[in-house]
Order: structure tokens, then sequence, then C-alpha cells
């Protein structure tokens, strides 16, 4: 599929190992070709943050708020971002491998190259969130809220999206054929060529007040 042509981070081999929790971090810090491993991060509450070049591995994010992060050739690998806040984040060539998102906020986030790939993310905000050349692949988001947010070139692939609640999205394009959606909640109106199979198709007609009679 075309949508899965995503660009990968940037990354150059060679990255500098930092214990990230020793730094007194403050609004609009940044940091560029670092690698952060085996830690967790507790109680950081800054905004405008920048990452580049950046390899987060197996790191546990608690109890903190990001907003108006900028992550530019980044990789989280095995990480724990569940509750965390990156509501205004800019999200750039990135990848969630294997992570826990579940109730994490990017409410009003730019995401441009991004791949979710067997990711757990229940309950995970996209709220008005704006989304180019972006992939979610194997996970499961179930309850996910992506009401009014722009799917541009966004692709979703045996992920489970039960419960979604996708009011005010635009679904022209968007495949689901190889998800679950059952229970999802969505205008009628924002169905204008959404691709699903059959069974899929039989459901949403209700939504419409069809009656399908065999």
């Amino acid at each position: 599929m075309k949508n899965n042509n995503i660009s990968s981070p940037k990354i150059p081999s060679s990255l500098n190992k930092i214990e990230l929790y020793q730094y007194y971090i403050e609004d609009n810090d940044s940091f560029e070709g670092i690698e952060v491993k085996d830690v967790a991060l507790e109680d950081y509450c800054v905004e405008g943050l920048s990452f580049r070049e950046t390899i987060f591995k197996n790191v546990e994010f608690k109890e903190t708020i990001l907003k108006g992060i900028d992550l530019i050739d980044v990789k989280f690998i095995d990480c724990d971002l569940s509750n965390i806040n990156l509501s205004n984040a800019i999200i750039h060539r990135t990848e969630f491998i294997n992570c826990k998102l579940m109730g994490i906020k990017l409410s009003d986030a730019t995401l441009n190259n991004v791949l979710f790939n067997n990711c757990i993310g229940s309950y995970a905000n996209f709220r008005f969130s704006k989304h180019k050349q972006v992939v979610f692949k194997e996970c499961n988001f179930t309850n996910i809220d992506l009401q009014s947010a722009e799917l541009n070139r966004t692709s979703f692939v045996h992920t489970n999206l039960q419960q979604a609640e996708l009011s005010g999205t635009k679904l022209k394009g968007i495949d689901f054929t190889s998800c679950d959606i059952d229970g999802i909640g969505v205008r009628i109106e924002d169905l204008r060529g959404v691709i699903v199979n059959p069974l899929q198709a039989s459901e949403l007609a209700k939504l419409m007040g069809i009656v399908i009679k065999l």
C-alpha cells in the first residue's frame, strides 16, 4: 500500500549515551544525537522540549507533561508512555515500537512520517491532531479518541479500533479492511469514501438506518 511508504528516522550509528534523569531540564531545552536506555523518568513538567536523532529504549515515563515537544528522527523502543501528556507536539520521522501508550495525550499534535508498530494505546487521545504519512500497524488502540482529526495518507493495518471515536474525522480513502472497528463512533457524513470489508459495511449500514435483507 502506498500509504505505508513513510520515511524512517535518520539516526547516526554512534550516539551519546546519557543518564537523562541526572539533567535539570527546563522549558525549550534541546537534545540531539543521544540514547536514553533502561531508566524511569518521573515528574517532568516542561514545555517546548526538543529531541533530535535520539533513541529511547526501555524507558518508562511517569507523571510526565511535555506539552509542545518537538520530536524529529526519534525512536521509542519497548517504552512505556502511558498517560504522558504530549499535546501540541510536533512529531516527524519517529517510530514507536512495542510501546505502551495507554491514555497518551496527543491532542492538537502534528504527526508526519510516524510509525506505531505493535503498540498498546487504549484510550489514547488524538483529538484535533493532524496526521500525514502515519501508519498504525498491528496495534491495540481500543477506545482511541480521533475526533476531528485530519488523516492524510494514514494507514491502519491489523489494528484493533473497537469503540474508537471518529466523529468529525473525514475517512475518505482510509482502509479499515484488516482492522476491528466494532462499535466505532462516527458521523454518517464522515464515512464517504471509507474502505471497508463486506461485514464492516453491514455494520456501518446500521448507522444509516439501512436494513439489509438476505
